[in-house]
């Protein structure tokens, strides 16, 4: 299963994961931190900067997390014996 192996937080509310598999994406989380648990990272650079990875997805101080499925796949995961690849939304890393 593909997982979310580290992240770096870039700026605004958007991150460089490594995934299981090696592969480099940008996701720009602006669109999922929202709500209660998710209003103060999307507020706050410096929490949201905090941000880190266990058990395979993203995470933050208070038993915040987003789901794996939703941050490589926008969804379910896919059935096994797929191809295990992003959705096309996940761009590859630009070069510095």
């Amino acid at each position: 299963m593909l997982e979310i192996a580290d992240v770096e937080a870039l700026p605004g509310r958007t991150v460089r994961l490594t995934l299981s598999d090696g592969e480099v994406v940008v996701r720009d989380l602006g669109d999922l931190l929202r709500g209660p648990l998710f209003d103060p990272i999307a507020a706050d650079d410096e929490l949201f900067r905090s941000v880190g990875v266990a058990y395979g997805t993203l995470v933050w101080p208070g038993d915040v997390d987003l789901a794996p499925e939703t941050l490589i796949w926008d969804g379910p995961a896919p059935a096994v014996g797929s191809n295990d690849r992003p959705a096309p939304f996940l761009r590859p890393r630009q070069p510095a």
